[in-house]
């Protein structure tokens, strides 16, 4: 499992294990640091001047309230490559800084009293040693790792209690969620299995929105190590999010009632939750919605961050949305074949005017052009230009022709005094200002508008008579035929 870990953790970091240990001064740090080289890259180094480099680079630790460490520091100091399985090639270093100063604690003051100060590679001058520390913890965070591991105690050792603790800790949590680096904190202690602090874990991972795990760093072992690697993993922004519906949901219109609430509650989740922690969160929150059977996690890869989860629907929301389409439900397969033949048919006949119907939207003109089955040919024949014979081949193909015609409506309802009008004008403005498509269920005589001026429209359409309508067809024949640029008048 170990290695397995590893993997996961470089092929999110590109190859490098960067880790910036920060905390509280004298939670126990450079313990980690020095435990974690122990147990993490020593086996896989090789070569015995390097070995003693890095065991040169530890850094020390020691029991009592004095502050150890003085400045950030990489260990080990210059980069070491290590193989991992004898294919897994990766960087490791972690970094080592003062941490966030306690009051109670020694050693960033002089014996009279007076801010201790130290030399940085930040200032020319010399500035006081806790804002030098305070300052490398946040480079430590900022500029020099791909995970942070916040280090705090629970106060069973040392000389500090946990209130000692509590307020720095506060303090570092907003530091390293405002850099968005992926962390976990590590609660270090004597007794991790207790109940007491089990349930001080979960206050703190309740309180912060951040794992906690608790380990005794005196004692850390290979696997505690993989736990906190592993946590620190779940911190990670989830890459990519796979959700797979059903197909003829996806297949739906996108103003389809059904499908909206799909995209809304799939937008509101993953809009909410995006760490790899949330995948759990994610797939409940999608389970809460009646309108999904089942929602599954399918997939799951905490080393690319890549996440997929199945959504799957009853039956029954298939076929209500298959009869909101249709007007009505489908109860037999005979019904539901019997649909699809009509379907296929007015798809094939949409399909030869399609591009007629887009014409005469766009210009008022459209032609569709006539299916080889249409064509019908006349019988050949033999004919004689001069001295020489050829052979005439007629044929006669039905062509569509659309002209988009506006037809005038108008409806003039006599109310009674101009006053009256006015208001009934007045409203009717309104209504068109606040929702235009909605002025149509106006009603005025106990008829909604939209009927009247239907019922004028379609009286001037039935006003054209048969023989006109023939007239104008074999216009349009005379014009494709034989017609070669001239101008058709009609006088009426």
């Amino acid at each position: 499992m170990s290695d397995s870990v590893i993997r996961d953790v470089v092929f999110r970091t590109s190859g490098e294990m960067y880790i910036g240990v920060v905390g509280p001064v004298r939670s126990g740090k450079s313990m980690f640091i020095r435990k974690f080289i122990e147990n993490k890259v020593m086996p896989y180094v090789v070569d015995e001047d390097t070995k003693n480099k890095i065991l040169d680079d530890l850094p020390q630790s020691a029991e009592g309230k004095t502050i150890m460490t003085v400045e950030p520091k990489f260990v080990p100091s210059n980069n070491v490559y290590i193989t991992v399985e004898n294919e897994l090639n990766l960087s490791v270093r972690l970094v080592d800084c003062v941490g966030y100063i306690i009051p109670s604690s020694k050693g960033y003051v002089n014996e009279d009293g007076a801010p201790r100060t130290v030399k940085t590679p930040w200032f020319s001058d010399d500035i006081p040693f806790e804002e030098a520390a305070t300052i490398g913890t946040k480079k430590v965070i900022e500029n020099h790792s791909h995970i942070g591991i916040l280090l705090t105690s629970d106060g069973s050792f040392g000389e500090f209690s946990r209130n000692d603790y509590e307020e720095i800790e506060k303090k570092l949590v907003d530091d390293l969620k405002n850099c968005n680096k992926p962390f976990v904190i590590v609660l270090n202690t004597k007794l991790p299995q207790a109940s007491e602090t089990l349930k001080l874990v979960e206050k703190m991972a309740e309180a912060y929105d951040v794992l906690v795990v608790p380990v005794d760093v005196s004692e850390l072992s290979d696997s505690d190590i993989d736990t906190i690697l592993k946590a620190a993993l779940n911190e990670f922004d989830i890459s990519k999010l796979d959700i797979k519906v059903p197909s003829w949901i996806s297949s739906l219109n996108d103003d389809n009632e059904i499908k909206s609430k799909f995209n809304e509650i799939i937008d509101n989740v993953t809009g909410e939750f995006r760490k790899f922690k949330h995948v759990d969160m994610i797939r409940s929150k999608l389970s809460e919605c009646e309108l999904f059977e089942s929602v599954i996690i399918t997939s799951l890869d905490s080393g690319t961050g890549e996440v997929e989860i199945e959504i799957n629907c009853e039956e029954e929301l298939y076929n209500q949305i298959l009869a909101d389409i249709v007007g009505e439900a489908i109860n037999d397969k005979g019904a539901f074949i019997a649909l699809l033949q009509d379907a296929m048919n007015a798809k094939y006949e949409y399909d030869s005017l399609k591009g007629a119907l887009e014409s005469v939207k766009a210009t008022g003109y459209g032609i569709s052009t006539p299916k080889i089955e249409d064509m019908t040919l006349d019988t050949p024949e033999i004919i004689k230009q001069g001295s020489r014979y050829g052979v005439k081949l007629r044929a006669l193909a039905p062509s569509i022709h659309l002209i988009k015609v506006d037809v005038e409506s108008t409806f003039e309802p006599i109310i009674g005094s101009e006053e009256q009008s006015k208001i009934l004008l007045d409203k009717i403005m309104s209504d068109y200002e606040n929702d235009p498509t909605g002025i149509w269920d106006l009603e005025i005589f106990g008829r909604k508008l939209s009927e009247v001026v239907n019922d004028g429209i379609k009286a001037k359409l039935y006003m054209l008579p048969d023989n006109v309508q023939y007239k104008i067809k074999e216009s349009l024949e005379k014009i494709v035929n034989k017609g070669k640029g001239g101008i058709l008048a009609f006088i009426l």
